[in-house]
């Protein structure tokens, strides 16, 4: 399905994602501290590259080591820092846009690839699909996905479909939700031969067997990555255990009441064209199923999905434009009216650099309905890190991975932060018994009692209140000292 060239363009692809990529950084480097799941992957990272400690046996998260790594070089490099990750993730995304392009440009022509970025890069950034997290895994996994469709689609030999397949094992290994795209392409070569099919398989295969080496000589236990990155997920109190209308309601929410539902035109247009492509129906497909198994629907998830209907809708953009005869310009003006970002956070950021909060810890310890935000939750971490001896192990209770990563201090649990699964909760009764804390933060805000079940506030406020000097308040937590 290829479309004629148009006359013009208003837009050129190099600049246009440069100015993408702009305001990406606009929108993730002024909340000038790590987020909450940033400060996880840093703490980790941190343990692994200055402490020797590998991943599952120096922090848990159910993520991958290679995030865990652009998070260790992050800090060996700067330090405890928010920026190295956020603008290495800014980069690896605009490739991502700039193939989605090539491959929109591939099917319908230059003007079809100037929408696919126009449309991708814009809705990269809503909050709909969490535009302040391009540092998570989902954008090294996307990003590398849309490459290997990119030589998947335009491939004509054995060999550029191993690479294709090479590529795309590289965004399985950023995250298991590759696989997903994977298999859209093994269902789209059904009744194709068998040169292109085996390749294809060798290179995925290929690209998986060397990460699992590099696991193992940097010293990892494939048992524990497979449970920590696997395993656990499916369990009771995992991230996973969420009930049926917990998932109802979350998915009406990201689908019919979000900025979702704009790419919902296109794709019903593009489903009518003729001549489709049946890897970008069976890519849409899988993407959906795969968000779905997870079933928790979190924006960050999002990411996953759009570019296929990104591509979608830019097709179906393009055919309208050639074969209804309208003009280009509206086209782009009204793309970038309705993909472009309604954001808040970024102008609360702004206002807090120019006027700073002041010192709020005196509130956040007396008005305990109100919960700690990053901010706050950044300077406790420096505050512990003053306050603390290097050599010091530090404890904080419920979510604190923030406080814990700007503390530089090691936690005495690899479940630094709260994970409710029963083994978790065993391993972590444990390593507070066997190897107490020098010093314990425990949340005083109403959300801690809300979302940390009962049996882990019980045995931590027990330990505390029998081995533990209270100490002070800080920002919101209560500080202990260990008794001597």
């Amino acid at each position: 399905m290829i479309l004629k060239q148009p006359k013009y363009l208003l837009l050129k692809p190099s600049p246009l994602i440069i100015f993408l990529g702009i305001l990406q950084l606009i929108i993730v480097l002024l909340s000038a501290h790590l987020n909450f799941d940033e400060a996880m992957w840093h703490y980790i990272g941190h343990n692994w590259f200055t402490n020797g400690l590998t991943p599952y046996r120096g922090g848990v998260d159910n993520k991958s080591p290679l995030i865990f790594a652009i998070f260790g070089l992050s800090d060996k490099l700067f330090g405890v820092n928010d920026w190295f990750p956020k603008v290495l993730g800014t980069v690896c995304q605009s490739i991502g846009i700039y193939y989605l392009y090539r491959i929109a440009k591939y099917f319908a022509g230059e003007l079809c690839g100037i929408i696919s970025i126009t449309i991708y890069g814009l809705s990269l950034l809503w909050r709909s699909t969490d535009g302040g997290s391009v540092s998570f895994t989902e954008t090294y996994e996307v990003t590398f996905v849309i490459i290997a469709s990119y030589y998947f689609l335009t491939s004509r030999n054995g060999k550029r479909f191993f690479v294709a397949g090479l590529i795309a094992s590289i965004g399985v290994a950023f995250r298991f939700s590759g696989f997903f795209a994977v298999a859209a392409m093994l269902l789209s070569m059904f009744g194709k031969q068998k040169k292109i099919i085996i390749p294809f398989c060798i290179g995925v295969v290929s690209g998986l067997i060397i990460f699992l080496l590099l696991i193992v000589l940097t010293g990892i236990p494939l048992s524990d990555f497979i449970f920590y990155s696997f395993t656990e997920n499916f369990e009771n109190g995992s991230v996973t255990d969420i009930t049926f209308l917990q998932r109802l309601s979350s998915f009406m929410n990201t689908f019919f009441y979000s900025e979702i539902v704009l790419f919902y035109p296109f794709i019903l247009i593009f489903l009518f064209l003729k001549n489709k492509n049946n890897f970008i129906i069976a890519w849409l497909i899988c993407e959906f199923i795969g968000i779905s198994i997870i079933g928790s629907y979190a924006t960050t998830h999002f990411k996953d999905i759009i570019p296929v209907m990104s591509l979608m809708s830019a097709i179906s953009l393009a055919y309208l434009v050639e074969n209804y005869y309208i003009p280009v310009k509206p086209v782009i003006i009204i793309c970038w009216i309705c993909f472009f970002p309604k954001l808040i956070n970024p102008f609360m950021d702004l206002k807090h650099l120019i006027f700073p909060p002041g010192n709020v810890s005196e509130k956040l310890c007396t008005q305990l309905n109100q919960n700690t935000d990053d901010n706050a939750k950044k300077f406790l971490g420096v505050w512990i890190n003053a306050n603390t001896l290097p050599g010091d192990k530090v404890f904080v209770a419920g979510y604190g991975a923030i406080v814990q990563a700007y503390s530089g201090r090691q936690s005495t649990t690899i479940y630094f932060n709260v994970t409710q699964t029963k083994a978790a909760k065993t391993k972590l009764f444990s390593d507070l018994i066997n190897y107490k804390p020098a010093l314990m933060a425990i949340p005083k805000f109403s959300s801690y009692g809300i979302n940390v079940n009962a049996d882990i506030r019980t045995f931590i406020d027990s330990l505390a209140s029998q081995q533990y000097n209270f100490e002070t308040c800080m920002y919101g937590y209560g500080i202990y000292r260990l008794k001597k």
